[in-house]
């Protein structure tokens, strides 16, 4: 994984560097989604590896219905065919959506919870983020009941755990050493 991801990142970068000097941030994150669903697909993994499949051809299938053959998309995508680097797509598009997040100062908090939060939880705990880290916050939520209570906030660089859970292990560590 850790090796897939060093492959990325210089075409995740020159895909990024192209959508900015083009403002087109939003339509490449979107195909570059679209591409790596079709990579992930176990029939298109079997057409990348087989020799009779053309370049050509691999770029038409990770191409969303709509996009020009000729477009700055479609080129990078023949890069990608012509490298053998297809298979790379989905870390691609990840550090693009990481760089596109960046460049729009935001920030992708994952937050879990023993409950469903409501909407006014969601947006007092969007409200604090954004003080403290000083950039929009997007939320995604998931819920684990076996945290017992609180919530569990990862921003990828900082985790917060405020559950009961991580509150009883760090008492049971604190009395046994």
């Amino acid at each position: 994984m850790s090796q897939a991801i060093t492959l990325a990142r210089p075409y995740a970068r020159a895909a990024f560097e192209v959508a900015r000097a083009s403002g087109a941030l939003g339509e490449w994150a979107l195909a570059l989604t679209f591409a790596a669903e079709v990579a992930k697909d176990a029939r298109v993994v079997q057409l990348v590896n087989d020799p009779r499949v053309l370049p050509e051809q691999l770029v038409a299938l990770h191409l969303p219905q709509g996009t020009d053959g000729k477009s700055p998309f479609a080129v990078f995508l023949a890069e990608l065919a012509d490298n053998g680097r297809l298979s790379l797509l989905p870390e691609i598009a990840a550090l693009y959506e990481t760089y596109k997040r960046e460049a729009e100062s935001q920030l992708l908090v994952k937050v879990t919870s023993a409950m469903a939060l409501d909407t006014a939880q969601t947006e007092q705990l969007k409200a604090s983020l954004k003080r403290r880290f000083k950039r929009e916050i997007e939320l995604e939520t998931r819920i684990d009941a076996s945290l017992l209570a609180g919530v569990v906030i990862d921003t990828g660089s900082e985790v917060i755990d405020g559950s009961a859970r991580g509150r009883l292990e760090r008492l049971a560590s604190a009395l046994t050493h």
